[in-house]
């Protein structure tokens, strides 16, 4: 079961508009998205006070809508926002220290999606250390604990994390020596997330539902993004532009970590425009035709906030 309530004509809706976009000229876009689409009846963010019944939080479904949004699909730079909640996690448990450098890492990794910054974070997570390849027996243990993100994820039990992996960096050129090693001979061991599970990492961190309420606020602090067109103009990765928060209004609030590479365009957010219902979107896009589609995920978003 998800963790929002289905609700037939956002589905509707998010249909229409995918097959309206696919008329425009691009020819199989419903076999290439995902999405996972949230509608709220109020700000999550003015609601994401210390809550007494995490329980009763999950259990009070918002409405919502998913196009293939239980299909694990390669998350490129939104695995950064796993990662996140999963420092905040190790954090709270005393797990690693709460240094400078960390601290800095965690927002290089959201603001500037670095990659370097995400393989320090990793590193601390799991205890391990990119390098040369390995022989058998210390390469086992190297990858069992290249594993613990994953065996975290799998005891929140959520259903939504069937499918999918979080244990490899992320690169710009590649991996190399034992983190190849560990992608398996044809990338099987790939990072794959569903829309699904990104909308509900996301839906927690806005409400404050995961880890506690101070290490939600901070990392929504992290995913706040400027709508102002001359920062945007002075940082060409500004994960606006090109993104969802590209057809958001003027005067708009966004949340959000984007990926973009050869073979891939996503994004998650969580948006608040006036007069309008807050709403969470996920939408991961493959292939090369996509990943140079600027125009697609702000006409989305353009579609679904004014539904």
């Amino acid at each position: 079961m998800a963790f929002y309530c289905p609700d037939g004509a956002m589905a509707q809706q998010l249909e229409a508009s995918l097959a309206a976009l696919e008329a425009e000229g691009r020819p199989e876009l419903r076999e290439q998205v995902s999405i996972s689409w949230v509608r709220y009846r109020s700000s999550l963010i003015d609601s994401a006070s210390p809550r007494s019944d995490l329980a009763e939080f999950w259990a009070d479904r918002p409405a919502g809508a998913s196009w293939r949004g239980d299909q694990a699909r390669y998350p490129a730079s939104v695995v950064k926002l796993l990662y996140l909640v999963a420092a905040e996690a190790w954090l709270q448990r005393q797990l690693i220290d709460d240094t400078p450098e960390l601290r800095r890492a965690l927002a290089d990794m959201i603001r500037h999606s670095s990659n370097d910054a995400t393989g320090l974070v990793l590193d601390l997570l799991t205890g391990t250390t990119s390098g040369p390849e390995l022989p058998e027996a210390a390469f086992q243990r190297w990858s069992l604990q290249r594993q613990l993100v994953n065996q975290w994820c799998e005891q929140l039990n959520w259903p939504e994390w069937q499918g999918c992996n979080a244990c490899q960096k992320t690169w710009g050129d590649g991996p190399y020596g034992r983190e190849r090693q560990f992608y398996g001979p044809a990338l099987e061991n790939r990072n794959r997330l569903s829309s699904d599970v990104c909308a509900r990492l996301l839906h927690g961190v806005m409400a404050g539902a995961l880890v506690s309420p101070a290490a939600c606020k901070r990392m929504r602090d992290r995913l706040a993004r400027s709508l102002d067109p001359s920062e945007r103009r002075a940082d060409p990765e500004n994960q606006v532009d090109g993104f969802l928060g590209e057809g958001l209004p003027e005067g708009a609030r966004l949340w959000s970590k984007a990926g973009w590479m050869s073979q891939a365009r996503h994004d998650a957010a969580y948006v608040e425009a006036e007069g309008l219902a807050p709403m969470l979107l996920v939408v991961f896009s493959e292939g090369k035709a996509r990943a140079g589609d600027a125009q697609l995920l702000p006409e989305l978003c353009r579609q679904l906030l004014a539904t």
